[in-house]
């Protein structure tokens, strides 16, 4: 695992994901910021391309405005497309050695995303429910995670496979440091 910092997203990509996606449902700057819990002037910011969005704002965002994480975050894909270890699109936690590597966003017709996820012990990730329907697969690449849905936690090493669904209050935790897994989100 390389010391340097995940690349960081092209706010260009947020700003025209959120105007898009905030003018689809039809809503005010101040209507998304309320339904999100967040500041009006943090929303502002990133529609202007400008600020450091987290995992936990564009998650906030994503389910205010009934979209999966991925729609906030998907550059326009070629028709192929290769994403080398560690240069994918990627967003940091700001509670917990946590980052997300978005590897494959849902294509029209089909409603999944697909995600590298790293992770280093001493904070647990806690994870909002996300939209309606969402179920999580994940798998586990490198060193040991516990993970799951609140009281439902299990350990996991490398190579196990686990399920559930996405839509209640969950967690990820890295036990080991180089923690690695592939998080498969389901949109029923």
């Amino acid at each position: 695992m390389s010391d340097s910092p995940p690349p960081r997203l092209p706010l260009d990509w947020i700003a025209a994901s959120l105007r898009r996606e905030r003018t689809r449902a039809g809503i005010s700057l101040s209507e998304l910021a309320k339904r999100a819990g967040i500041a009006k002037s943090t929303l502002s910011q990133l529609e202007a391309a400008s600020g450091n969005p987290s995992v936990e704002t564009l998650w906030a965002l994503g389910v205010a405005l009934g979209v999966p994480f991925s729609a906030l975050v998907e550059p326009p894909a070629p028709s192929v497309q290769v994403i080398r270890a560690g240069q994918g699109p990627t967003v940091a936690s700001e509670k917990a050695e946590f980052a997300a590597t978005l590897l494959s966003a849902s294509p029209p017709g089909a409603r999944r995303d697909i995600y590298h996820l790293r992770a280093e012990p001493g904070a647990v990730r806690e994870s909002e429910p996300h939209i309606p329907g969402t179920v999580e697969h994940l798998i586990v690449g490198a060193g040991r995670v516990k993970a799951g849905p609140a009281g439902e936690e299990a350990e996991l090493e490398p190579g196990d496979y686990m399920t559930y669904r996405g839509d209640v209050a969950h967690s990820y935790e890295a036990l080991t440091p180089g923690t690695t897994f592939v998080l498969v989100m389901q949109h029923l």
